[in-house]
């Protein structure tokens, strides 16, 4: 409907004195006139949200100087509000006040007070008891009826508006201003735990503008994060993968909260290590390149700031069984190159690592663990491949798949004859990546001494605890050998006593001689836990293998929870 500018002139003056007149009285009979006339006040926002939109801020303030009376006015009626589309076409209309490129204090003070009024009307809902009574109450409804139905409403106009490029009906193709997306963002701040908002929270997350620059206010993405968090909101995948995506503050604080839940308890297994793992929705993240590096270089600092705790090193290895699975189940042909996840790494490397176990037979793990080695061991020791970085670099990648070095000391107490080499020289790089070549072959040969020696009682049916601490060296020259060294056989003797058809009886006896201190204690929990967690997930039937490990697990971590010292 179109009108010539002195007919929408005297209507302009008409309903300025009738906004004058309701907001004045809240006497029945002023709500009944206000009820009469809201679809034809509705009519007139139409007509001057026409002549408003092809004006710019300063054309309007000059055709119509108490615009913003009127539209103020317009504003603090909750009859207007709640009428059909009125709010709506009032936003609209409030929009076009404000200056895209303010030139001097006046627009800057013209678009402070505008936005404020959109900030009143989006969270209208929030209007007085008393007020909003005054309209509920005329029209027989309570408040608890009221208030869902004007909140539906204006997030499903709001989501049109996001979600289309044209404005509701209007033949305009006008796209959403940056500064409106921006200023509904913070408006939304204290309202995003709301549910009824979820919708509308997460159209701005995925919401695709034009701008250079961000759009959302910080602190929207501060407050959804937060929210998320603390799941005071349910989201999609998607909106939390922009969210991190559009506000690398966010994605850091999700790594600190479940670090922080990580640490809270005294002992995290690793089955919960991978509840609070998958809840925290940062492994499927992880799917985009650019959320898995930033969440592996924080692996990367923590395992820096802590000298490669054992807790930090389970913890990257539950991620990335968790984050191969989700990309395995996302991308059955990868959406990315391997090499966007690991730029520095080796990708015939990355290719062996990522072999399931599960999905080659028991009898040929020692086909990739030798191909692992013979890759890792030619980048660590061969000056020519630097481009992979140094052997931190190749340990940090390998401690990600840190299940075949297990594997690897499994194998060498099943191999026939002579200990593989290559097997030798994997174990010891992850246990100490930082030893030079004549270092690490120290520790093969002290390894491969222990393992002979504890191959010719593998097959006895009965074993004494004494023999085994002969075998492995457990005397007073003992201390002589590197501490890493000490912990690389301890972890030999572990797989031992689970294995060997008499380690079952003596198993109890040897953990107590080796568990002197709270260090070697917590340090065999964390073996028997991740060799059950590694068991369950490659599906290993060794039936009383399992059983020991649980009984083994069960003593200990009651021994450490109770107050009484571990007795030996």
């Amino acid at each position: 409907m179109t009108q010539d500018s002195g007919g929408l002139f005297s209507d302009y003056q008409f309903w300025m004195g009738k906004l004058s007149v309701w907001g004045q009285a809240s006497t029945l009979e002023t709500q009944q006139d206000t009820c009469r006339h809201l679809p034809l006040f509705q009519e007139f926002l139409r007509q001057m949200y026409e002549a408003l939109k092809v004006m710019d801020s300063s054309t309007v303030i000059e055709r119509f100087p108490t615009i913003g009376q009127l539209l103020a006015k317009t504003c603090w009626n909750p009859f207007i509000l709640a009428y059909d589309e009125s709010q709506k076409i009032l936003i609209w209309c409030l929009r076009c006040l404000i200056n895209k490129e303010p030139q001097n204090s006046g627009e800057l003070k013209l678009n402070s007070w505008t936005r404020g009024l959109l900030s009143h009307i989006l969270s209208a809902f929030r209007l007085n008891i008393k007020e909003v009574g005054l309209f509920t109450q005329s029209l027989g409804y309570a408040p608890v009826d009221y208030y869902p139905s004007l909140l539906k409403n204006m997030v499903l106009s709001l989501l049109s508006e996001l979600r289309e490029n044209h404005l509701n009906g209007f033949n305009t193709q006008r796209r959403i201003a940056p500064e409106r997306v921006r200023a509904l963002s913070r408006v939304c701040v204290p309202l995003v735990t709301l549910p009824d908002f979820e919708p509308l929270v997460e159209a701005l997350l995925t919401y695709h503008g034009h701008e250079p620059q961000e759009m959302l206010w910080p602190e929207f993405f501060d407050a959804v994060n937060e929210a998320f968090l603390l799941k005071k909101i349910s989201l999609s995948k998607s909106a939390i993968v922009r969210l991190w995506l559009r506000h690398l503050p966010s994605l850091e604080k999700a790594m600190l909260h479940l670090f922080e839940k990580l640490t809270s308890s005294e002992r995290n297994f690793l089955r919960g290590i991978e509840c609070l793992m998958k809840d925290s929705l940062l492994p499927e993240a992880a799917c985009h390149p650019a959320i898995f590096r930033i969440v592996d270089e924080m692996f990367r600092y923590a395992l820096l700031e802590t000298d490669g705790a054992p807790e930090v090193l389970a913890t990257i290895q539950v991620f990335t069984w968790c984050f191969v699975e989700a990309l395995e189940k996302e991308n059955k042909q990868l959406k990315f190159a391997l090499k966007t996840y690991f730029p520095y790494a080796s990708p015939s490397l990355i290719m062996v690592l990522l072999q399931y176990p599960k999905d080659i037979p028991q009898g040929l793990w020692h086909q990739p663990l030798k191909h692992i080695s013979e890759m890792l061991r030619e980048i660590v020791e061969d000056q020519t491949h630097r481009s992979y970085g140094g052997p931190f670099e190749s340990w940090f990648l390998f401690v990600h798949f840190g299940g075949w070095a297990d594997i690897a000391a499994e194998q060498l107490l099943m191999s026939e004859g002579e200990p593989p080499e290559a097997l030798l020289w994997l174990l010891a790089f992850s246990y100490s990546p930082h030893d030079g070549s004549q270092k690490r072959a120290q520790t093969m040969v002290e390894v491969k001494s222990v393992l002979g020696r504890l191959m010719k009682l593998l097959r006895r049916p009965t074993l004494s605890a004494k023999e085994l601490q002969t075998a492995v060296g457990e005397s007073q020259d003992s201390d002589l050998r590197p501490p890493v060294c000490r912990q690389l056989i301890r972890c030999l003797l572990l797989n031992f006593l689970l294995w060997a058809p008499g380690g079952y009886a003596v198993a109890w006896e040897v953990i107590t001689l080796m568990a002197q201190t709270d260090e070697v204690t917590h340090e065999i929990i964390g073996f028997l836990d991740q060799t059950l967690y590694r068991w369950d997930r490659l599906c290993m039937e060794a039936p009383t293998s399992r059983k020991l490990a649980r009984e083994l697990l069960t003593e200990l971590h009651a021994k450490v929870s109770s107050t009484d010292p571990l007795n030996v």
